[in-house]
Parts: C-alpha cells; structure tokens; sequence
C-alpha cells in the first residue's frame, strides 16, 4: 500500500509531512526539469537534483498526489 488510509477521513494520507526531512535517491526527471524521487510509491519533485543524486531533503508543500522538496544535504560522491 503506497498510503496509509484514514477511515475517519474517508482520504489516504500521504507518507510525508510538511518540515520533515527524508533522505532520498533521485530516481527520474519530471517534465518541468525537477529530480524524482519517491517514498513508499508517493512522488516528491526535488528541483536542482539529477537522477542518481542521494540527498537528505526537506519537504517543502505536500499535495495529494505529490510533493515537493528542497535539498539540505546532498550525499552524492563527488567524481574526481
């Protein structure tokens, strides 16, 4: 299941939240140019990244469907 289900509220509930930070690894480019990267099948858009980045982001906007994040801490090895 990609989200949890809220009985009482008759909607899922996406599995990030707003301030959170989730380490992340780019997995994809979405039209508009931004990395994706997903949680339990839940897209977030991370602009500034490219697929195969591993970052810690921040999760700025939350949406049904997606969200959006900000990196905080970029792990990808630096090529020499």
């Amino acid at each position: 299941m990609a989200w949890m289900s809220n009985p009482n509220l008759g909607r899922t509930i996406p599995p990030v939240m707003e301030g959170k930070t989730y380490n992340v690894k780019i997995e994809g480019i979405g039209d508009e140019g931004d990395g994706i990267a997903k949680i339990n099948n839940f897209t977030i858009f991370v602009p500034g990244t490219k697929v195969g980045d591993k970052v810690d982001i921040k999760i700025e906007k939350v949406f049904r469907s997606n969200a959006f994040g900000s990196v905080v801490k970029d792990e990808t090895p630096k090529r020499k």
